[in-house]
């Protein structure tokens, strides 16, 4: 069970040393990440004047009965929150640092969504009440800022790129209420995706994150914020040792922009993509699966300005490699919007690169695909095991395809054919091997086509449920 580091418990207020106007990460002698100190004390000691509880509370509609006065309930009416007005107060705690001599601080969005006030807690006791200066649910991060006469003590950033697992790292939080709780632990690994969002890239730390610690700063040894600790995977409820926390380098860009802009930007592309596996690589002419391929491109998009088309499978984008789906949305996340971006792709077989301007996002849609089993009959007995027909207007009502969309139904899978679990009953083959199909004879050709090349996957252009992929299959060779 993956949960928040969040926790609604009551707060216990912290003592702590005295205030100074630095940066608490400069000054430091820098530190072997790997070798464990004698003692993280002094580690501790300089860094918790940065390191803020979060408190929060909201007033919420309440439609629980008062107990009268001089009723023997009546002393938990403010236990329940209830007061004579119907209206009652609902809190929650979290964690956060400062990150500047101005007074912003970093948490998460989870702890702080919804609230009618917030307030922060230092480790001396002094509570400051926090402005919301701006939040991102797609990445769980949030900028507070508090106000004083005197510069704040503050930490910086990390680079979290050059963190390695094994590093040595160090938790400060609230746990349960618990503020001011130091935990220590290693990197246990690095581009965790917890299947949280489209942005999943954690690293992994087996320091104790618990219910309270979400917001808190995860230090290296240098006392730099190398991560924000977010969420923790868990059957108990409490730290099994796999705890999640945002890269600093992720975590401080999206700070930078709502700090800028109160909002977070992100480049768009303005493409659906899927990955590519071994066999349609080999398809392209590749040795190894990586890579996506284009499946649509949304129009007056950034990439329909360009000379993109379906089917380009992209290797590179600015520069960065492209393992995958994942790799490239965080990719052109990240990347500046506006800049010109060069893209490197395969098309027919032949390497080029195009030149686009990046886009803004605006918003995002995903759509959900079922699967299909068919049943075999003597019609699905060719190299691809699948019966094509043409396809009518009766076909193109009952499975809400296009008028622009031209090709093969498929009207079943073999079950023992090497289309199972590729192709399903209601597709259009629009393409094979990059040549268009518009007949079950043109499919019948491409296949036998396809037979004389040696060990490659025929590559499938597809229309499925208002969009486009590709499947890589490979055939039986005919003797």
């Amino acid at each position: 069970m993956i949960r928040s580091c969040l926790s609604a418990l009551a707060l216990v207020a912290l003592s702590g040393g005295a205030i100074s106007a630095q940066s608490l990460s400069e000054g430091a002698e820098v530190t072997d990440q790997q070798t464990r100190p004698d003692s993280f004390t002094a580690l501790s000691k300089r860094l918790m004047p940065a390191v803020v509880n979060i408190t929060t509370s909201k007033v919420i509609a309440n439609d629980l009965p008062m107990f009268e006065d001089g009723e023997p309930l009546s002393e938990f009416n403010p236990f329940f929150g209830r007061d004579p007005e119907g209206f009652s107060q609902e809190g929650a705690l979290g964690s956060g640092f400062v990150i500047s001599a101005d007074g912003l601080i970093v948490t998460n969005d989870h702890v702080i969504t919804g609230a009618d006030e917030i307030n922060a807690i230092f480790s001396d006791g002094r509570t400051l009440r926090a402005e919301l200066i701006g939040t991102d649910e797609a990445t769980d991060i949030a900028v507070l800022k508090v106000e004083q006469e005197e510069p704040f003590p503050y930490v910086e950033w990390a680079d979290s790129e050059s963190a390695q697992v094994g590093d040595w790292v160090m938790a400060i939080g609230n746990p349960f209420g618990f503020g001011g709780s130091v935990s220590v632990g290693i990197v246990s690994a690095r581009n965790r995706d917890i299947n949280s969002g489209n942005y999943d890239n954690y690293i992994q730390t087996d320091a104790a994150i618990n219910s309270g610690n979400s917001g808190g700063p995860l230090f290296n040894l240098n006392g730099e914020v190398l991560g924000v600790n977010t969420a923790i995977i868990t059957p108990t409820g409490g730290s099994v040792g796999l705890g999640f926390s945002i890269p600093s380098n992720l975590a401080s860009q999206i700070s930078e922009q709502l700090i800028e802009f109160g909002e977070a930007r992100r480049g768009w592309f303005g493409v659906n993509i899927q990955n590519a596996d071994r066999d349609l690589a080999q398809a392209y002419g590749l040795e190894e699966g990586t890579g996506v391929i284009l499946t649509r491109i949304t129009a007056d998009g950034p990439a329909s300005k360009a000379d993109f088309e379906i089917g380009d499978l992209i290797l590179t984008f600015d520069g960065r490699p492209v393992a995958d789906e994942r790799a490239l949305s965080r990719i052109v996340a990240d990347t500046e919007i506006g800049k010109l971006v060069d893209v490197e792709l395969v098309r027919d077989g032949r390497k080029r690169t195009v030149t686009f301007e990046l886009g803004e996002l605006s918003s995002n849609d995903d759509d959900g695909e079922e699967e299909t089993i068919e049943t075999d009959s003597t019609l699905t007995d060719n190299p691809l095991g699948v019966d094509f027909v043409e396809l009518t207007e009766t076909d193109r009502r009952r499975y809400g395809i296009p008028g622009d969309i031209n090709g093969v139904l498929v009207r079943s899978v073999s079950p023992r054919g090497p289309s199972f679990g590729k192709l399903r009953k209601g597709d259009v083959v629009m393409e094979m091997a990059f040549e268009t199909v518009e007949t079950p004879e043109d499919a019948l050709l491409a296949m036998d086509s396809a037979t004389e090349r040696d060990g490659q996957p025929l590559l499938l252009r597809i229309y499925r449920r208002s969009g486009t992929l590709f499947q890589a299959i490979d055939i039986e060779v005919r003797g």
